[in-house]
């Protein structure tokens, strides 16, 4: 698990592939003193386990399942990479709750500068459209971010002047794609709702869970 505040910046090294799966070498000076072989670290907001290490490099192995889900596929050489170590037990979380497993991947359909800060809308489709509240959570390429707006097929978020600084958001460009995961929160209220449990809306309501 993960809060989506980013931690540092890697530099992709190479992405290997291995048939229909990839190995990932990722140069970064996150501190990997404290990281085992076989712990996870989130790779723009992609959860990956580490498979070999270095003091400042680590491997990790990508599934075919994954490259097919997430931008991964598409890192090349030089390419610069959000990540995030795993949350420790007692850790502070900053952001939200982020499990590392991308929904889906949605283009940037415009960026707008506005005081200081730069407005992204992004693409969204209507399975995952659901999950995305005005003022609630989302994750982009494992950014926790605070959704501003939400239309049909779109919704914007701000990125402020640190964000930029510290993650590779403010380099993605109009029709570029980004990592997508939802607030995992709602899939749990809606999958409650929907089963035989008793909980629907009566219920939130009268327990103060909705107004």
């Amino acid at each position: 698990m993960f809060t989506g505040i980013v931690e540092k910046q890697g530099k992709v090294s190479r992405l290997t592939m291995k048939g229909a799966d990839a190995v990932l070498e990722i140069s970064a000076d996150i501190g990997l003193t404290d990281v085992a072989i076989g712990d996870s670290i989130a790779v723009n907001g992609a959860c990956l386990t580490v498979t070999a290490k270095t003091q400042n490099t680590f491997n990790a192995d990508v599934s075919a399942e994954t490259l097919a889900r997430t931008t991964l596929k598409y890192l090349k050489s030089g390419d610069k990479v959000n990540l995030e170590k795993s949350l420790r037990v007692g850790g502070f979380v900053g952001g939200h709750f982020v499990l590392g497993h991308v929904d889906a991947t949605g283009r940037i359909l415009s960026r707008t500068q506005k005081s200081g800060s730069l407005i992204l809308a992004v693409e969204i489709n209507e399975k995952l459209s659901r999950y995305i509240v005005e003022k609630g959570s989302v994750a982009l390429d494992g950014v926790s971010l605070t959704v501003n707006k939400l239309e049909k097929g779109r919704f914007y978020v701000n990125i402020i002047p640190h964000t930029a600084t510290n993650t590779t958001l403010v380099m993605k460009k109009e029709a570029e794609w980004v990592n997508i995961e939802t607030d995992v929160l709602g899939k749990y209220v809606e999958k409650l709702l929907h089963s035989s449990s008793g909980i629907d809306n009566d219920f939130l309501t009268k327990h103060g869970f909705m107004q």
